[in-house]
């Protein structure tokens, strides 16, 4: 039995089942140098020769997340939005990009305003809608198709097999943002996409101590090798330190995905009936309007993410939020803690979150002690 036939946890735990080949040591080691040694005739005898384009402990890292995707090959990058925009990076001016309507906002205005700058075109459609999609990409010429799901902060899930076969019909490429649903749960290059992109500083990592991003794609094609090159050239690879620190986390991905799934799941179904409440946004819950979806495309759970509208609007939100005492009021999503925040006030007003939302990460706590708390808090 080869590693390749591991489970995706037993590979992940065993970092790759990669010793240290000089000292036997099975913590991987850590590389920080930033340049490399010549041999007596000028010339390196490894394949590295500085930091800014390699280094040993940010490849074994991407070797992990390569497996665990089932990419040919993976990129870290210093943060989720340079790995996204590395491979915005890859297109022509006057080329087309297709995105959400609904996706993670610091990239939504990214879109907005930078990518005209750079001569991109970018059109926003409803990717719940697959008749939309279609319609979309046949309007006019199409280059890449940008998939979120299930999508932040309203957790709309749409299908990535079907939006990807009407995208390679157009001879568009599809790139996936699947910080939330991890390979864990979902893989979608096994589902047709070209891409995938994690913010790594979320479950990948999970410990609120490294910023990271990565890329991982189905063939190392022309617009992968533009992407490395523009990796290299424009200093976004991870450091050592991180990537050494993202190993750490890695190892333990499977068995936090998991439980913060089965919390999320129990969390939703209490809150699904609370009097405080207009509505509970769960792909896990039955009424939500894609949970068919999610059950055939997110295998053994449906995220650890959820969020809700509060009655009363947003300052009935925010006066919830005064009273927690065990919820961190923080950005980001994907730690061992848990953490909720308004979107709505961190977007501002151009956002298309509604104002009653609160958006929930749940973390390894108690259920018993979350759900107290967050009722206490809904309730005060």
């Amino acid at each position: 039995m080869s590693d390749a036939d591991w489970s995706l946890g037993t590979r992940l735990a065993q970092a790759l089942g990669r010793e240290d080949a000089a000292t036997g040591a099975l913590i991987p080691p850590l590389h920080l140098s930033t340049t490399y040694a010549r041999n007596a005739q000028h010339v390196y005898p490894a394949p590295y020769s500085y930091g800014r384009p390699d280094n040993p402990t940010v490849q074994h890292v991407e070797a992990m997340i390569a497996s665990a995707e089932g990419a040919q090959e993976a990129m870290l990058f210093g943060s989720g939005m340079s790995a996204a925009v590395a491979l915005f990076g890859t297109l022509e001016a006057g080329q087309r990009i297709l995105a959400p309507r609904l996706m993670y906002w610091g990239l939504r205005n990214w879109l907005l305003q930078e990518a005209p700058r750079l001569g991109l075109q970018v059109d926003f459609v409803d990717m719940t809608d697959l008749a939309s999609v279609q319609a979309a990409i046949a309007a006019k010429p199409t280059h890449l198709v940008w998939l979120e799901t299930p999508a932040n902060p309203t957790w709309e899930v749409c299908d990535i097999a079907a939006i990807a076969a009407a995208s390679h019909a157009a001879n568009a490429r599809v790139a996936v943002d699947s910080t939330c649903a991890t390979p864990v749960l979902t893989r979608p290059l096994s589902l047709g996409a070209d891409v995938v992109m994690h913010s790594a500083t979320k479950y990948l990592n999970g410990h609120s101590d490294v910023i990271a991003g990565v890329l991982c794609c189905a063939a190392k094609d022309a617009a992968w090798e533009r992407a490395a090159r523009l990796r290299t050239l424009q200093g976004m690879i991870l450091g050592p330190m991180e990537a050494y620190l993202l190993l750490r986390g890695l190892r333990t991905l499977e068995l936090r995905v998991r439980a913060a799934c089965a919390g999320a799941l129990e969390l939703a179904r209490r809150l699904s009936t609370h009097p405080a409440l207009v509505d509970v946004l769960y792909p896990g819950l039955p009424q939500h309007p894609q949970h068919e979806l999610a059950a055939r495309q997110m295998q053994g759970g449906f995220g650890g993410m959820l969020s809700i509208r509060v009655n009363g609007g947003a300052d009935a939100g925010l006066a919830a939020l005064s009273h927690l005492k065990i919820w961190k009021r923080a950005t980001s999503l994907g730690g061992v803690e848990s953490l909720i925040e308004h979107r709505f006030s961190v977007e501002g007003p151009t956002s298309p979150c509604p104002a009653d939302l609160l958006r929930l990460s749940v973390g390894l706590e108690s259920v018993e002690d979350l759900y107290a708390d967050l009722d206490g808090a809904l309730l005060a």
